[in-house]
């Protein structure tokens, strides 16, 4: 399949940038440049911005029978499509053509979830004081949205910022990455072809830092989404509070996954491998630190150098590759950078540790084991197939180290004991944590984070609230 040139789409309009410049898209398994998208600038932003004032006053009308029927269309129609967008994912991106295509089918399950939703955004009528007195809470769209997503999801990480926003009645304007252009335009294509009003929906590419300046303090947008780094995620966040808009904040992670003594083994293992090395480790709720309880320790930490092992890594469109390549150049010095931080600082390699081969981003999955808190790794996001396997003792030196970083997005948890798991509800400083499975990322749970890692969900019923007003009204008769 030839992969196309993408164009930003613009008032109902796929068109190309009006100066002209275009910006290469490269194979991360072949590192070939496979095409080339528009690059927006100031000019384009601006028509972008004209495009969603108009198309917020046309949809902010429509009625949420009829968004909602718009949405369930476009749903169907990725579904439809998935085949030939999941080839495009894997070239641009590297993933496993049947994680890429499981991205695509997960999308349109969004969709359907928040085109639901849409018909349920109920307000208040609240009792009065006084005979012949209404009040009324009224819950109205927000406005023109800004959206900011990366590259390691490109369908999923838009989809639901995209899905809150039309349900709701706000227009958007989506800066997808540049690195992985194709699918979120094709995602963008679902919605025109469904039948989304001109303006409603918009695309765009180029300089994330030149787009995030614009849009954010610009008088039409108001409200943010934002996916990425915790250091980028604070100043856009910091620039939106300037401004007085509101924000959804889902930053970075470090995972724990904690492993009690009294856990199913096979199924720890099986499940957190799964987990760690899915999307070559590149996922914001990867299992990152594995404390593992003494009495288990050197048992799981074989299961796991031996699930590491096993794992065939190779270009994603070849059949029975579990992992692909890492997105781009950048990753390979990172994961080398830690890797051999973590070693220098007493760390010892279990599994893994180097790149593989001298073309395309390919790193082998990595298992590290005894790695001090001084160790990079151990503070900052390795965001790549690498794992750190350290054991503890008590309960206690558990949640200590589970809640030692700021952040707090995602935590795993295995263990036979009830109470356990009531207490790790209770103590553990995240925003999500899954027991004795992964159950993260459905539709209709709540997906975000705390402390460093953000505020607001992206998921269940309370996504859609952040795009919503409320507006009170009290009249007498």
């Amino acid at each position: 399949m030839t992969y196309p040139n993408v164009k930003l789409f613009i008032n109902g309009e796929w068109r190309n940038a009006i100066g002209g410049e275009t910006i290469p898209v490269i194979d991360p398994a072949t590192e070939e440049v496979i095409g080339q998208i528009a690059h927006a600038r100031k000019a384009d932003l601006d028509l972008a911005l004209e495009a969603a004032a108009k198309g917020f006053k046309v949809w902010r009308e429509t009625s949420a029978f009829e968004r909602s029927k718009i949405m369930r269309k476009a749903a169907d129609l990725l579904r439809s499509r998935a085949e030939t967008i999941a080839v495009m994912m894997t070239r641009e991106q590297g993933k496993p053509l049947a994680q890429s295509k499981m991205e695509v089918m997960g999308a349109a399950d969004t969709i359907d979830w928040f085109a639901e939703e849409s018909r349920r955004t109920y307000g208040q009528i609240i009792p009065a004081r006084f005979s012949g007195v209404s009040q009324l809470a009224m819950k109205v769209p927000v406005g023109p949205v800004a959206a900011f997503t990366p590259w390691n999801f490109p369908i999923n990480q838009i989809v639901r910022k995209l899905s809150a926003a039309l349900s709701t009645g706000c227009s958007i304007i989506v800066k997808a990455p540049e690195e992985t252009p194709a699918s979120p335009a094709e995602l963008i294509r679902a919605f025109a072809d469904a039948g989304v009003p001109a303006g409603v929906v918009n695309l765009v590419y180029g300089v994330p830092a030149e787009i995030s300046e614009y849009l954010i303090p610009h008088p039409v947008i108001r409200k943010i989404s934002f996916t990425g780094s915790t250091p980028v995620g604070k100043h856009l966040a910091a620039l939106a509070g300037r401004h007085m808009k509101r924000a959804t904040m889902e930053l970075g992670g470090h995972a724990p996954a904690i492993i009690f003594n009294d856990a199913d083994l096979e199924k720890a293992i099986e499940v957190t491998a799964g987990a760690k090395f899915r999307n070559a480790g590149q996922v914001c709720v990867a299992p990152t630190r594995f404390l593992v309880q003494d009495g288990i320790a050197d048992k799981f930490l074989d299961g796991f150098v031996k699930a590491a092992r096993a794992i065939k890594v190779g270009n994603g469109l070849e059949e029975g590759v579990a992992m692909g390549p890492l997105a781009n150049d950048r990753r390979i010095p990172a994961m080398e950078d830690m890797i051999n931080d973590a070693v220098a600082n007493g760390a010892e390699i279990k599994a893994g540790g180097r790149r593989i081969g001298n073309k395309g981003y390919f790193f082998e999955p990595t298992v590290v084991a005894d790695v001090p808190t001084s160790a990079k790794v151990m503070n900052d996001e390795p965001f790549g197939p690498l794992a750190i396997v350290n054991r503890f003792s008590t309960f206690e030196d558990a949640i200590e180290e589970a809640n030692r970083l700021p952040f707090g997005l995602a935590s795993y948890a295995f263990t036979g004991s009830v109470k356990t798991a009531h207490e790790l509800g209770r103590q553990v400083e995240a925003g999500m944590l899954t027991i004795n499975h992964n159950g993260l990322a459905l539709p209709e749970v709540p997906f975000g984070g705390i402390k460093d890692s953000g505020y607001g969900t992206e998921g269940g019923s309370e996504a859609t609230e952040a795009y919503l007003e409320t507006r009170f009204v009290s009249q007498m008769s």
